[in-house]
C-alpha cells in the first residue's frame, strides 16, 4: 500500500527484530493515518536532499518496541517516527542540520550514533522542534539538547 510517492506501508512497518523474533508489527487504522502523515514529511526530506532515504525503523508495535529496548513513550509506536540515513547527502549531523533549517515541521529531530549512525525524526502533533543528540555508552543512551558530537561506544 502506497502512503506517498516514495514510501509504502510495508517499508514503514518492516522490522528485522519482529521477523527474527516472530513478533507481530501490524498498525491499526489510526497508526496507518499517522504513518501517512510521517510519509508526507519524509517526502519533503527527499525533496530537500534530492536523494532517497534508507528507512531503518518506523512503526513499532509495543512488543517490538519493548524487544529493542525503546522508550515506553516512543513516537514509533504511534506511527509518528522514523529512523533513517541518507548517506548520499551526508552524516546524521548534516542531515539534522539541513532539516532543522529547512522549515520542515517536526516534533523531535535526533542525531543518533555519530558518523555511522542515523537520524530520528518524529512528527508527533506537539511539533516542539526539539533538537537532540544521542550518546551511547555501556548499552545505555543519554540525550543532550542541540546538535553536536554524538558518541557510539559498544561495550
Amino acid at each position: 500500500m502506497n502512503l506517498s510517492a516514495n514510501f509504502t506501508l510495508e517499508a514503514l512497518v518492516f522490522s528485522e527484530t519482529a521477523v527474527r523474533r516472530g513478533l507481530a508489527n501490524d498498525p491499526n487504522d489510526e497508526q496507518i493515518a499517522n504513518l501517512t502523515e510521517l510519509a508526507q514529511t519524509l517526502e519533503r526530506v527527499v525533496l530537500l536532499f534530492g536523494f532517497p532515504l534508507h528507512i531503518h525503523s518506523a512503526f513499532r508495535s509495543a512488543k517490538v518496541n519493548a524487544a529493542i529496548g525503546g522508550s515506553s513513550h516512543s513516537a514509533h509506536m504511534d506511527g509518528y517516527a522514523a529512523d533513517f540515513t541518507c548517506e548520499q547527502f551526508g552524516s546524521p549531523l548534516a542531515v539534522c542540520q539541513a532539516i532543522a533549517s529547512s522549515g520542515i515541521p517536526y516534533d523531535q529531530l535526533i542525531q543518533e550514533g555519530g558518523i555511522h549512525g542515523w537520524t530520528h525524526i518524529s512528527v508527533a502533533p506537539a511539533l516542539r522542534k526539539e533538537l537532540l543528540t544521542a550518546h551511547f555508552e555501556g548499552g545505555k543512551v543519554t540525550y543532550t539538547a542541540g546538535l553536536g558530537e554524538s558518541t557510539l561506544r559498544v561495550t
